[in-house]
């Protein structure tokens, strides 16, 4: 079958027409904000993302005011998102474009279409679906961009086997993005096709019966449309075990240290620590909440105990603060998620 493109086209833009949610990155053509939005919804639901955007941009409106923040603050706005190497690549991708000759984000009009698209692509933090996102939707220049929601629905459309999350199908699905992208308004069909996959095409239950381009859809001719897309097999998740412990004075003091490791939640704070092969005993009469919390490729099994002492012990590389400054440190989501649970919110 040849898909017929047009017609794609033209109904996947009148679905977005009557559809799509009203999102603020989507009513500016200001790449600044279009690259802040996409970094905050790479990992992240649309419904979380936008409180962290508006508070993002409250703070840090523009490329300028973010350069020349420290990075120990925008880790504090990224908190609980996650992924906290996206805000650092941010961060450090701001500080280049302020020190380097890149225009594309206070001077695009001296730019070449591929020269805008390179200059994006060589900023840290930036790959190909980002760049053509930010190119597409700040510049409506003609690059496809491809997250998963797109991954999905042209894996359905060709009805392609092809494992998109390795080499060979990064390529092959780059290909056939290329292929279906209009390039008379790649904005809108950008726009439209990661709209329709998130909320029409879904990975499970899609409602096939009401799909507009059902009539072009490969996987729906050949009943596949549940087994598509296709992963490569996932590798075993490594397990660790952190251990945490609390300590709390009678001036309601505690200890924490930054972690510089290149380890997860790097330049993140937290209470000391030891990592060990098993969880270790409690003590009696000790409160502690324990935790099984899931990242990319690892799953942490944590437990945080409280640890009532007279004088804080002298551990090294902690600093010593009141148990009400935690507020201004960046924690990681997980250690959020102990102390609300232990009584100890912020």
């Amino acid at each position: 079958m040849i898909l017929n493109l047009s017609l794609i086209h033209n109904r996947l833009s009148l679905w977005y027409e009557q559809h799509h949610r009203v999102l603020p990155w989507r009513d500016t053509t200001d790449p600044y904000c279009i690259w802040v939005s996409e970094i905050i919804l790479q990992q992240t639901r649309v419904n979380q993302g936008l409180e962290y955007y508006l508070r993002f941009i409250q703070r840090f409106p523009d490329i300028q005011s973010l350069a020349e923040a420290e990075e120990a603050e925008v880790l504090r706005y990224w908190q609980g998102l996650g992924y906290y190497s996206r805000a650092r690549n941010m961060h450090r991708a701001a500080q280049l474009v302020l020190a380097t000759d890149c225009k594309v984000f206070h001077n695009p009009s001296a730019l070449s279409p591929d020269q805008i698209y390179n200059q994006l692509l060589s900023l840290p933090g930036i790959g190909e679906y980002t760049a053509g996102a930010i190119a597409s939707f700040a510049f409506n220049l003609p690059y496809p961009a491809l997250d998963g929601n797109v991954y999905r629905v042209l894996s359905r459309l060709y009805d392609c086997e092809i494992a998109f999350d390795t080499s060979e199908g990064k390529k092959h699905f780059h290909q056939l993005a290329n292929q279906l992208l209009d390039r008379t308004n790649p904005r809108l069909y950008n726009s439209a096709i990661m709209e329709f996959g998130a909320l029409h095409c879904t990975p499970t239950s899609p409602d096939c019966s009401q799909c507009p381009i059902q009539e072009c859809c490969l996987a729906y001719a050949h009943h596949t449309v549940e087994f598509l897309p296709v992963r490569k097999p996932r590798t075993p998740l490594r397990e660790r075990y952190l251990n945490y412990t609390i300590y709390l004075n009678n001036q309601m003091q505690t200890l924490i240290y930054q972690r510089t490791n290149n380890d997860i939640w790097k330049h993140l704070y937290e209470f000391p620590l030891i990592e060990d092969d098993h969880l270790l005993p409690i003590p009696a009469n000790t409160p502690s909440i324990d935790f099984t919390h899931i990242l990319s490729h690892q799953r942490l099994h944590a437990r945080f105990l409280i640890k009532k002492v007279s004088e804080l012990p002298q551990l090294p590389n902690t600093i010593t603060i009141p148990l009400s400054s935690l507020d201004d440190y960046a924690l990681s989501r997980l250690t959020l998620r102990a102390l609300n649970a232990l009584g100890l919110q912020l």
